[in-house]
């Protein structure tokens, strides 16, 4: 379902985009466990962790956070005998 939205154009969401990749990477990562435990039980339990782990990722991006820029020039600067000093 969520490679079809992929496929027609439209975004995926964020918490969906890094839950696949997690179940990836876990599924690639990991294929001495898939033999032992089987892979039903296997995909079940990469997909358990993969919602844990993603559990806490949120939608929306966070919000940037504004810098408070200095004033460049000092009250001393801008006096006629701070030019003339230099």
């Amino acid at each position: 379902m969520a490679k079809d939205k992929a496929q027609n154009g439209k975004s995926i969401s964020l918490k969906k985009e890094i839950y696949q990749q997690i179940t990836g990477q876990l599924s690639t990562s990991l294929p001495a466990v898939k033999e032992i435990l089987g892979e039903k039980k296997f995909e079940r339990r990469v997909k358990k962790a993969a919602k844990l782990l993603s559990e806490g990722i949120k939608e929306k991006a966070p919000k940037k956070v504004k810098e408070v820029k200095k004033k460049a020039a000092s009250k001393k600067a801008e006096t006629p005998e701070a030019i003339v000093e230099n």
